[in-house]
């Protein structure tokens, strides 16, 4: 590991974690960009656990990629089925860890369902790194105008309040994604010990 945790930290923290949760989910959340679901599965694995990525279940659930449903039925039905694919998940998905898109903790009631039902874990990041990881994929549909860093740094400020409401804040950095899941359980673990 690059941030100075040994693999016998991460196994001990790992059993840490899953005694003190036992089958409650872990949720992620945080701006796009922030590694949810990378570091997402990364976690489950450690913990031994599933993974599940609320975007996925959304375009399941809607029969059609995020950017369609955007732009067939607006954000407003997209952020709607959210709240609903999210609500079942925490009720369904014992002991797994899910990856929220990044609008889904401000959403008043997915954030109280996260809060009843689940641990949530914040993974913030740099504006700049989180910039530069959207940018290699043209896949973000809030992105999709003429200032794409404006945009996300006016995204960033406005969220990054409410994002601070979650359990845990764990940073992500530019090393590997074993690395900052590694970190993640890290701050699991001591947020459950405290």
């Amino acid at each position: 590991m690059d941030d100075g945790l040994t693999s016998t930290d991460v196994n001990k923290n790992s059993k840490l974690v899953n005694q003190m949760l036992g089958t409650k989910p872990i949720v992620l959340i945080g701006l796009m960009g922030a590694g949810k679901s990378t570091v997402g599965r990364r976690i489950a694995q450690y913990l031994n656990r599933p993974f599940v990525d609320s975007d996925n279940e959304i375009e399941k659930a809607a029969g059609m990629p995020i950017p369609d449903i955007f732009e067939t039925h607006g954000e407003e039905e997209f952020r709607a089925g959210e709240v609903r694919v999210i609500s079942r998940l925490l009720t369904e998905n014992n002991n797994a860890v899910i990856a929220t898109g990044g609008g889904a903790f401000m959403n008043d009631e997915t954030r109280s369902n996260i809060k009843k039902h689940a641990v949530s874990l914040w993974l913030d990041a740099d504006i700049n790194l989180l910039f530069e990881r959207v940018s290699r994929r043209n896949t973000r549909p809030l992105l999709r105008t003429a200032d794409p860093f404006g945009t996300l740094k006016a995204l960033y400020d406005e969220r990054n309040p409410t994002y601070a409401l979650a359990d845990v804040k764990v940073t992500s950095f530019d090393g590997t994604h074993e690395a900052v899941a590694a970190k993640a359980i890290d701050a699991l673990a001591m947020h459950l010990t405290a």
